[in-house]
């Protein structure tokens, strides 16, 4: 990596309007899973399934954000921070996820965003982050149902309306690639379905209720700005071969084009079509159009590219290369080449790099906690987006994945990503040396 850049001069690489964050999700560092009248989530019975998390942890208590909240928002505004990226508990403010609303939950989330708002952060929500009702799941077979995409935009509504006149920008959905098929198809993630056709049809169902909760609070006059969060990686060959080559297309295909086509050309690839047989999703009519529903920006979570070939068609790294925590490959590079790419390819809103940071294990000096490989990972990627919006593409705002270390789904409490440590056994919170330095770069005049 590069010696470390002066934070003034990093800053000036970006315009003075610029977006600058941190991101968390409900079910990672809320806790209190079963308070104030909230309902069980999909993620709170498959924490329960022997061996499913590796650590053995759930989310019961997570990082107790939910009793926290007032020294949490003290804490995001001593970072300096113009925005912050949190998700919505569904089953917390409508516990079956039909029916009656719980005023208890909806309240705490009035809360963060009036305490937001009053520290002079601007909020910016997401409406699903994984955590769906357990009741629908075990009603409708949750995403593989349909009904699942029209109560999903009845909750959107309301907590729209509820919320939209104070939220600055409200995503539908956090990468349904992962709900669709981490949890649908390869089973590693809740609700632990193993069967492609389904998570393919999931994956259809996800991207229609994003359509029709966007057309839902645009119907009530929500003034907050709407999207969707995708999780992309640029996907090459892991040699020269014609064989290698094929497959970092298809893997292409059901990782970015999926969702980008039919979210912005209107219709799903055809060759992951063909590809899917039998498998492709029943698609009923009027559906495509309903997806894509103009939007006001789109959101993009980048931690490392894919590498493709026969024998492995998604691996997170290449072979030798700096991996991260998870494995990971740390390419600042990809990030860069694919916000390029979907400036070629497509006619996108403004970009929002919603999630982007790095697992790595902390070291403890002199009471210090020192994170300088995560410091980097940020600087460069920071770099990286510089590097795009310098030549042409048209990016709003960059969040930090995460602001505190928490519950990491299948790998539970192992691995952390946050730029604030948290003593789990004792929940302080603690600046790591990263944290530091994003304080500093924010704090820094941008002349």
């Amino acid at each position: 990596m590069s010696e470390q850049l002066p934070v003034a001069e990093l800053r000036r690489r970006f315009a003075s309007n610029f977006v600058w964050g941190v991101a968390t999700s409900a079910f990672q560092i809320e806790g209190a899973a079963r308070a104030d009248g909230k309902g069980p989530s999909i993620w709170d019975e498959f924490c329960r399934v022997p061996g499913a998390i590796a650590d053995g942890g759930t989310g019961d208590v997570a990082c107790d954000h939910y009793h926290r909240l007032e020294s949490d928002l003290d804490l995001i505004a001593d970072l300096g921070v113009t925005a912050y990226r949190f998700s919505i508990c569904w089953p917390r403010v409508q516990p079956a996820g039909t029916g009656a609303y719980n005023e208890r939950g909806i309240g705490f989330y009035e809360r963060l965003v009036d305490g937001l708002l009053e520290r002079g952060i601007q909020p910016y929500a997401t409406l699903y982050h994984w955590d769906l009702p357990a009741e629908l799941q075990h009603r409708s077979g949750g995403w593989f149902g349909r009904d699942t995409a029209y109560r999903f935009a009845e909750y959107a509504e309301v907590i729209s309306r509820r919320l939209g006149d104070r939220i600055v920008s409200i995503a539908t959905h956090n990468e349904p690639w992962v709900s669709a098929v981490l949890g649908y198809e390869r089973g590693v993630f809740a609700p632990g379905v193993k069967d492609r056709r389904i998570a393919y049809q999931a994956s259809h169902h996800l991207l229609l209720s994003h359509g029709l909760a966007v057309q839902a609070m645009r119907a009530a006059g929500i003034k907050a700005e709407l999207g969707i969060v995708l999780n992309m990686s640029p996907v090459r060959p892991a040699t020269d071969s014609e064989l290698d080559a094929h497959h970092a297309r298809l893997e292409d295909g059901r990782l970015v084009r999926w969702y980008t086509d039919a979210l912005f050309k209107g219709q799903y690839p055809s060759d992951i079509v063909e590809h899917l047989g039998a498998d492709a999703p029943v698609i009923q009519a009027g559906d495509a159009a309903l997806i894509a529903q103009p939007c006001d920006f789109v959101g993009i979570n980048y931690y490392h590219p894919t590498v493709s070939s026969s024998s492995n068609p998604a691996s997170p790294a290449s072979s030798g290369a700096a991996v991260t925590d998870m494995g990971w490959e740390v390419a600042p590079r990809g990030l860069s080449d694919l916000l390029l790419r979907l400036k070629r390819d497509y006619r996108l809103p403004p970009i929002y790099i919603t999630e982007n940071g790095a697992a790595y294990r902390d070291q403890f000096v002199d009471g210090r906690i020192e994170d300088e490989q995560r410091r980097q990972y940020i600087e460069s990627h920071l770099l990286a987006v510089a590097e795009a919006i310098d030549r042409g593409v048209d990016v709003r705002g960059y969040f930090v994945w995460s602001l505190m270390d928490n519950f990491e789904w299948a790998e539970g409490y192992r691995k952390r990503f946050g730029i604030v440590h948290v003593d789990y056994a004792t929940l302080r919170r603690t600046l790591k040396r990263s944290g530091l330095w994003y304080r500093a770069l924010l704090k820094s005049v941008n002349a």
